[in-house]
């Protein structure tokens, strides 16, 4: 998409790209190394990643703070203008980070980094 200002990674993209996994794409390896690529985590992924971690379903080999702070990726606070976008997307998709998720992409012109086809449903520019 030409008019997107950078990159918002879904919470699946976030953790692998820690691990710099083989999941990642070459072409999705390749944005995020890129240091003139802007790249951005939502502030609902580390929320996300809290709750599953503390509920036991997500280990994590180190804390989430230190997941975070090994990337160079921006982080991306909710605003109320995300909060209102929700009101226009229709419901794909019940989970409420990744709804979060497409509301920020959408107002502040990012393209998402997914392999989510829920999300991919939604008026928002998808790389998969």
């Amino acid at each position: 998409m030409s008019n997107s200002q950078g990159y918002l990674l879904d919470t699946h993209i976030f953790l692998w790209s820690l691990d710099e996994t083989e999941r990642l794409s070459k072409r999705v390896t390749k944005i995020l190394k890129d240091p003139k690529k802007r790249i951005f985590v939502s502030v609902a992924t580390a929320w996300e990643i809290s709750i599953k971690h503390k509920k036991g379903k997500l280990p994590l080999e180190t804390t989430l703070e230190e997941c975070f702070r090994k990337t160079a990726f921006e982080i991306l606070e909710i605003k109320l203008p995300h909060i209102l976008q929700l009101e226009n997307l229709p419901i794909y998709h019940h989970d409420p980070f990744d709804r979060m998720l497409v509301a920020q992409a959408i107002v502040e012109k990012l393209m998402i980094i997914t392999e989510d086809e829920k999300i991919k449903k939604y008026d928002v520019s998808v790389l998969a």
